[in-house]
């Protein structure tokens, strides 16, 4: 046996074996051959030739029907793809899993005037429940995402709902050099289906976590009320836990900064909760860990891969799920006690040093004094600097819109909040994201439990962070948007109460009056920064680290 030359092609056949595809109708045509080719060399596959191709997509319907499992269809680019729409609807409605491929030209000739050409991807529409373009990989993140691809697909397809799905696989000329001996080894991501006892575990989730040696769970954005049952404490105790103050737990983990110190190895086993993550220096320290098996707990069992290595997804309920996989190990020894352990120790460490580090008059010492003396209420922070430096110092949960990170609605969504809540709300926000959202204080539903922390150092402090982009001379006016601008005119038309600080000691007493001051009206305190100093004081804060 051999195999095409492309890797997409290569990458897609080792799955359709993997996923147990063992039919395939396959119609003529030039660009498709090289799929054909390998269909054909495949042991596992067995291929029915079919001409016309709005036949062909039935012949496939007819043999899914009669053998209740996936059959794919191939077909050559241009209008082939087309003719299988009959044939796709019927099938939706039917609940039959066919599979559709079809070879596609390079995205540079769509359009151009080119021999059977046309725009391909989403061309079955509603009727198909995925539809992926495969890149052609030319390095490991295109690699990964063809891979990715093609197992988001196979997994709708072989779905409890089944539904035909459509994987467009674009190829480049020449097409016929056949000289691969053997498939590649390929990740096949398992998604386990909800149950309500304890046997929803699928046994390589269990055993890959009690034989790990360095097990961890990552929590990423979640609600407050996410975990409100018993905790998974036997799994917890054994297992080192990393989150953010956007997940459901109510204290500081200050694993970035172990992370920035850089002594910690990467985990060999990782359940991943929730959603979102602020730190980038955690993605890529798990992204780097490139033998790792991720599993992800998720109600949606949407294939999320944020760190590249997942093996498999529990649909289900996480705080269910967590709480069943502390029933299934608690009678078992669990390898990751000793990982566990250096990590307690290099976050007590990060602690100590976050509490004995003094910053000088910054936005840091701003947020660590607000922090320090809030005693109730909801807190949101916007994007950007505002939510890192909550990170390091917000001691209870924190809302944030990250679930695309603009900094457009930050203020209009902390105000809509308000509204409706008893208790005091707070907002922590920096200057670009208050000004772009100023018309959040321009409403009349507005009382006096909202409250504002504006951090104005006159521009984008997080683009101040960025290494490199110091050396443009764009980035102060056209990237940072340096402006000299404050908020008190806005307060005075929208009768907010406005209150500002310049120094340390004036930013004190502000923000003891933002927390306790009665009110009416919504209260905003601007903290006037230097930018300058805001980034020697944030980078002094990671260099001082000794762990």
């Amino acid at each position: 046996m051999v195999f095409s030359n492309k890797t997409n092609v290569n990458v897609l056949t080792s799955l359709l074996v993997a996923y147990g595809i063992k039919r395939a109708v396959v119609c003529p045509g030039s660009r498709n051959a090289p799929i054909t080719h390998n269909l054909n060399e495949c042991p596992d596959i067995t291929c029915y030739p079919v001409t016309d191709e709005r036949s062909g997509g039935f012949y496939a319907l007819g043999m899914a029907q009669a053998l209740n499992e996936p059959v794919a269809v191939c077909v050559t680019s241009g209008t082939a793809l087309l003719n299988l729409a009959p044939a796709v609807a019927e099938a939706w409605y039917q609940h039959i899993p066919l599979i559709v491929i079809s070879a596609d030209r390079p995205q540079a000739w769509i359009d151009q005037l080119d021999g059977q050409t046309l725009p391909q991807p989403d061309a079955l529409g509603h009727f198909v429940r995925k539809a992926v373009s495969l890149p052609e990989p030319n390095d490991k993140e295109e690699l990964w995402y063809c891979n990715r691809m093609v197992n988001e697909a196979l997994l709708d397809a072989t779905a409890d709902d089944p539904r035909p799905v459509h994987i467009n696989v674009p190829i480049t000329e020449p097409l016929f050099t056949f000289d691969v001996p053997c498939l590649p080894d390929v990740r096949q991501i398992i998604r386990v289906s909800p149950a309500r006892d304890y046997d929803c575990l699928h046994p390589e989730f269990v055993d890959g976590l009690v034989a790990a040696c360095r097990p961890m769970i990552v929590f990423g954005q979640s609600s407050p009320h996410a975990f409100e049952g018993d905790v998974a404490d036997f799994l917890f105790s054994h297992v080192i836990v990393l989150h953010e103050a956007l997940s459901a737990f109510p204290h500081v983990s200050h694993f970035d900064e172990v992370l920035f110190y850089g002594q910690m190895e990467p985990p060999d086993f990782v359940i991943h909760v929730g959603d979102t993550t602020v730190s980038k220096r955690l993605r890529h320290f798990l992204r780097s860990a490139e033998n790792a098996v991720t599993w992800r707990i998720s109600p949606s069992g949407a294939v999320e891969d944020t760190f590249q290595n997942l093996r498999g997804i529990i649909v289900g309920d996480p705080e269910f799920v967590l709480q069943s996989l502390d029933q299934k190990i608690r009678n078992r020894h669990v390898n990751g006690m000793e990982y566990r352990r250096r990590w307690l120790t290099a976050l007590t460490q990060a602690s100590r040093h976050t509490s004995d580090y003094q910053p000088d008059y910054s936005q840091m010492a701003a947020v660590k004094y607000f922090e320090g003396n809030l005693k109730d209420g909801a807190v949101h922070y916007a994007n950007s600097s505002a939510v890192r430096l909550a990170n390091i110092y917000a001691p209870h949960h924190v809302w944030c819109n990250r679930g695309v990170n603009g900094i457009e609605g930050s203020l209009s969504t902390a105000a809509g909040f308000s509204v409706v809540s008893d208790d005091k709300v707070f907002c922590v926000i920096g200057d670009l994201s208050f000004f772009y959202d100023q018309n959040a204080l321009w409403n009349q539903n507005l009382r006096g439990n909202f409250r504002i922390l504006l951090l104005n150092n006159g521009r984008g402090g997080i683009f101040n962070l960025l290494p490199g982009l110091e050396q443009s001379p764009a980035r102060n006016q056209y990237v940072s948007a340096e402006h000299q601008t404050s908020a008190e005119g806005v307060c005075r038309e929208n009768d907010v109460v406005y209150l500002k600080a310049g120094n340390m000691e004036e930013m004190k007493q502000g923000i003891d009056t933002l927390l306790y001051i009665e009110s009416e009206r919504p209260v905003l305190l601007e903290v006037f920064t230097d930018a300058s100093e805001d980034e020697r004081v944030f980078k002094s804060y990671y260099s001082s680290l000794s762990i």
